[in-house]
């Protein structure tokens, strides 16, 4: 006997169903697409997130991988940890300073800016497992890691500086003073010290002017033209430029120009060279996403491109860059970089390399801690959802332009 079943179509979510001659088709629906904030949002967390979460709970040191570059030369348990979480706040505190919210975002940003606030305690309480090394007994390395702690507070300093306990806050400026036993070289490591000062004038703390008007005034005899800084009196054809000397001089300057310590003019000319290096990188973003790699510290990964970010989150991108094409060039870059096979370990930790898993492309001061540089190239999430930056429909970046036959205005470099 020959028995029809008659059945009814229920519609699913992400199904769309037709009834056709006798049977029922359903074709699968493609899923929404994701947008580029939420993509960036959601890889930002990925890689700080065993960072943050294991130093919140005092389990860092305990629970986080040491891997080293070929030959290193540093004693890594005395440099990594900090090395990670001075790195990983520089990079997380524009987005953490945009506070809590009622949206998904919000709430994500809400639990990471708890986490965050109990992994400074840890960091900086001598009774923690995880207390930092802020000395120079074993080695230089904390002054480079502690500046990027500063200026990780430097960056978010209503959701992160004044939610301290004055407790906490004391000890984050009793291990910085502390790095003033480190002596600088010539190089680019004079901002580190400059960081740190201008922090703690900044919070109303006892700084040093000497370290910050020494700094700058090196940086100004380096400067070699067209944006760019020699890394001491040579110049490195490298990208510290950006993950380094750009955004700590501009950053420096700012509050020594709000301080009334230097004029405004000192501020506005390093700005003004900061957005001309900034138009230079968004050139180097080749049409699939890729950037050339040279010079030292590639595992810092897109950690190369902080300078355009940070001028992305001032909202004050070079004439004829727009928001919507940095965006969509930076989101390019970091779906080459992270999605790449090997870059994470089992346990979500980074790993040395630049597309993966590449060991021999580090130099010998590379640690784990060391790679999470390239939180810095998300600070453009600072901007808030609404703004252009991310709300306007995608567009394509120079070089995309250009080698899709598009006509593009010429480039010119600076003089000043």
């Amino acid at each position: 006997m020959n028995r029809r079943f008659f059945l009814k179509a229920v519609p699913m979510a992400g199904v769309a169903t037709t009834l056709g001659s006798g049977h029922i088709t359903q074709a699968i629906a493609a899923p929404a697409p994701v947008s580029d904030r939420d993509y960036n949002v959601d890889l930002l967390i990925k890689i700080v997130n065993p960072v943050i979460k294991q130093l919140s709970a005092g389990n860092l040191k305990a629970t986080m991988p040491t891997e080293v570059a070929p030959h290193y030369g540093k004693q890594v348990d005395k440099v990594t940890y900090l090395e990670a979480f001075g790195r990983t706040l520089a990079g997380l505190a524009p987005w953490l300073e945009l506070g809590p919210d009622n949206t998904v975002e919000g709430k994500k940003r809400e639990r990471l800016l708890t986490l965050t606030l109990q992994a400074i305690e840890k960091a900086v309480d001598p009774r923690s497992p995880d207390y930092m090394n802020f000395t120079g007994k074993y080695d230089g390395q904390p002054l480079v890691d502690g500046a990027f702690l500063a200026h990780g507070m430097l960056r978010a300093p209503k959701q992160i500086w004044q939610k301290l306990s004055a407790t906490t806050q004391q000890q984050v400026i009793d291990g910085l003073i502390s790095l003033r036993s480190i002596k600088p070289g010539n190089s680019n490591w004079l901002l580190f010290s400059a960081i740190i000062e201008a922090m703690l004038l900044q919070f109303g703390a006892a700084w040093k002017k000497k370290p910050v008007t020494y700094a700058v005034e090196k940086m100004q005899e380096w400067y070699k033209g067209d944006s760019m800084y020699g890394d001491g009196a040579a110049f490195h054809f490298d990208y510290y430029n950006s993950f380094v000397i750009q955004p700590m001089l501009v950053d420096v300057l700012k509050v020594m120009a709000d301080k009334n310590e230097v004029p405004v003019m000192a501020y506005e000319q390093a700005f003004k060279r900061m957005q001309r290096y900034s138009a230079i990188l968004e050139r180097q973003i080749s049409p699939e996403g890729t950037f050339p790699i040279v010079g030292r510290s590639m595992p810092y990964r897109n950690g190369a491109f902080q300078a355009l970010a940070q001028v992305a989150l001032a909202d004050k991108l070079p004439e004829g860059i727009t928001g919507a094409q940095v965006r969509a060039a930076l989101t390019a870059v970091n779906k080459r970089l992270f999605e790449a096979p090997g870059t994470f370990d089992k346990n979500g930790w980074l790993r040395i390399g630049v597309c993966g898993h590449q060991p021999d492309i580090a130099d010998v001061y590379t640690s784990t801690g060391s790679l999470y540089l390239c939180t810095t190239g998300f600070l453009a999430l600072g901007l808030p959802p609404e703004h252009p930056f991310w709300s306007d429909p995608a567009a394509a970046w120079t070089s995309k332009k250009v080698w899709g036959g598009e006509n593009v205005m010429k480039d010119h470099a600076i003089d000043f």
